[in-house]
């Protein structure tokens, strides 16, 4: 019996099967990079160690499979973005304290730079990855459905509470459990933020049907719950969101079936309101302009605020040293309290403690190049993918922006997270093709071909 033959083979070889690696691992970072941002919120917004670790992790793991499917295509395409300097300049910054020692807890700056890499990381794969219109339709659809079912928890979280995240997770340290956050400002933060996805996709004329049912239904009721959750800062910061697109929609639209929309939106939370809300929520609501004036009468926040100041005019051009407010803030307040004041409760005057005016200034120009390159695209938003990713991200960030003022949304890290890569989507070039131009393309590639024949 023949076993072997030294003999050449004549037989073809068959191609290898399946896509080459770099194509199987689109899907891979595509689903990782966003899914990773939807976990952290379900994880308490990501402030515990091993949800950090998770986050931390889960980006450098990301960022290996990039640079793997980079070397498996046999050349690098990089996709840049106009926010990579500020963050840039804001991650050198960061490195100067480090090296320096300019700031007074080396430990916790370190943690909080991780921290920052790993939103850094995130947002450059965000760019990367996000090339197809279909992709665009899988997110917008995604966070449709993914903040609805999280409404919609923390709705019947808030019915029928017990004093425990999930029901089952006790606090240590008290809070004001809203969804799977301890502190419902901090709910009312991620809604802020992904709630105008689903607004702005049903006023589009991207989705018919059942899909434009649903986003509707998503928003409502993803809005109402800010409301419900009683955060005074998310109900002001979504009402600014709302002034903001009927401003964009005068500016931008003349198609007045939009305003129309607008209206009937406005008019679904407020029924949603009077439907499931109560007794509390009206007192929330009506005690609004009282706590704004006790605020600036010298409410703790007003004080924490002042306090700041004070350790800024300090160390003014560098600050303390990031992520140092909670281990240094003992020394300066000026009221007593049994309470641990753990964040300034106002993310401009803690980012100017702990970066100084250097950060400050930086971060002032990450704003403004994210709000100039939304605004470009805005023009006919409603028939253009490109516009309506701006609008939408645009309006989570004002949101966000806006609530800073009273509370600490970007010292969360699933909101921080969430927050840097809507801006850096909010700052994309526009890549997406609108679908008539598509249509126009096919058609003008068939013209030939029936020449021909």
């Amino acid at each position: 019996m023949k076993l072997f033959s030294l003999a050449p083979s004549h037989k073809k070889r068959l191609p290898p099967v399946g896509p080459p690696l770099s194509v199987a691992l689109e899907p891979w970072l595509f689903y990782g990079v966003f899914g990773l941002l939807l976990f952290g919120p379900l994880a308490f917004g990501l402030v515990e160690p091993w949800a950090i670790f998770i986050l931390e992790s889960g980006a450098a793991l990301l960022l290996v499979l990039w640079v793997l499917q980079q070397t498996s295509a046999g050349e690098l395409k990089v996709s840049g973005s106009p926010l990579f300097i500020p963050m840039g300049i804001f991650a050198a910054l960061i490195v100067v304290q480090l090296l320096t020692r300019r700031t007074s807890y080396l430990y916790d700056s370190l943690l909080s730079a991780r921290l920052y890499v790993a939103y850094g990381i995130l947002c450059f794969l965000a760019v990367q990855v996000l090339r197809k219109r279909e992709q665009l339709k899988i997110l917008a659809m995604g966070a449709c459905t993914y903040g609805f079912v999280v409404a919609l928890f923390a709705m019947f979280q808030g019915l029928a509470p017990n004093g425990k995240i999930y029901w089952v997770r006790a606090l240590t340290q008290g809070g004001n459990i809203y969804g799977p956050y301890v502190n419902r400002n901090h709910y009312a933060g991620l809604m802020e933020m992904l709630t105008p996805i689903p607004l702005v996709l049903s006023l589009s004329g991207y989705v018919e049907g059942p899909r434009k049912t649903m986003a509707i239904a998503a928003a409502t009721l993803m809005g109402a719950t800010i409301f419900l959750s009683g955060s005074r800062g998310g109900m002001v910061a979504f009402c600014i969101e709302l002034l903001l697109l009927g401003v964009i929609l005068a500016m931008h639209s003349k198609k007045r079936a939009l305003f129309v929309g607008l209206g009937v939106y406005v008019l679904l939370v407020a029924g949603s309101l009077v439907w499931l809300g109560g007794g509390e929520l009206t007192d929330r609501i009506a005690s609004i302009p009282d706590e704004t004036g006790k605020q600036f009468a010298g409410g703790t926040r007003l004080d924490i605020d002042q306090d700041s100041l004070k350790m800024f005019r300090l160390k003014p051009a560098l600050g303390w040293g990031l992520g140092v407010f909670p281990e240094i803030y003992p020394a300066f307040r000026s009221f007593y309290t049994n309470d641990f004041i753990n964040e300034a409760h106002d993310d401009y005057a803690q980012l100017l403690v702990e970066m100084g005016a250097a950060g400050f200034i930086t971060m002032l120009g990450f704003v403004a190049i994210v709000y100039y390159r939304a605004g470009r695209k805005l023009k006919r938003w409603e028939n253009d993918p490109n516009g309506m990713l701006a609008l939408a991200a645009m309006l989570g960030i004002t949101g966000i922006l806006v609530h800073s003022l009273v509370d600490f949304n970007l010292q969360i890290p699933a909101n921080a997270a969430l927050f840097y890569v809507l801006c850096t989507m909010a700052a994309l070039d526009a890549r997406f093709p609108q679908q008539h131009r598509r249509a126009q393309m096919a058609r003008s590639q068939a013209a030939p071909e029936l020449l021909v024949r």
